[in-house]
């Protein structure tokens, strides 16, 4: 890698890191270009060059989460040789997420990434490809073994996810709940609907 293209890469870094710090510290009303500039101290021609515009850091930096996120599901399913102890792994983990990362749970729950999401699902899971793929083949395998549910992919990845996400987006704008709780009671009750 050339020096001009570590310089772009720790430019890109700056930028999405002080994306995140405003995002956190103001909302999304407080990250505008202006304020990126004087928080990550990166040029506003650099912020244009490497993300075209705003929407592009704010699309960036819910790639580089959700990317993050991904990755620890993946990580909490593809280490459980079973299928229940892996799936109430994903179920931890995800809550664990929130809990650790509530900036970044914000966004990735926010308006703006359901949006993205919503406008841009071929490009997202492509870019995801590789995160996506190993859950897929787990889920796959252990339905063909007959140890989840046989139903599609798709309907087990929303049984699974469909009461986490609403639990982390309770806690991230209401805060009435209590996620070690939730850590605790989900995990059996998810397995329920998607075990044999």
């Amino acid at each position: 890698m050339s020096r001009k293209q570590q310089r772009g890469e720790v430019t890109v870094e700056r930028v999405l890191d002080a994306a995140l710090d405003l995002y956190a510290r103001e909302g999304e009303a407080g990250l505008t270009v202006a304020a990126l500039t004087r928080v990550s101290g990166v040029s506003t021609g650099s912020v244009y060059h490497h993300f075209g515009n705003l929407h592009g850091v704010v699309s960036a930096l819910a790639l580089r989460w959700l990317g993050r996120l991904l990755g620890e599901l993946g990580t909490a399913l593809l280490s459980h040789q079973d299928a229940r102890s892996g799936i109430e792994a994903v179920v931890r983990a995800y809550l664990d997420f929130v809990r650790t990362e509530p900036a970044a749970s914000r966004l990735l729950h926010s308006p703006f990434a359901d949006q993205e999401g919503t406008a841009r699902a071929t490009e997202i899971r492509d870019n995801q490809e590789a995160r996506l793929t190993p859950i897929e083949l787990w889920l796959d395998a252990h339905r063909t073994a007959g140890e989840l549910a046989d139903l599609p992919t798709p309907v087990i990845e929303g049984l699974v996810l469909g009461p986490v996400v609403a639990m982390a987006r309770r806690w991230l704008t209401i805060g009435d709940v209590d996620l070690e709780e939730a850590s605790r009671v989900l995990p059996d009750r998810i397995w329920r609907s998607v075990g044999p």
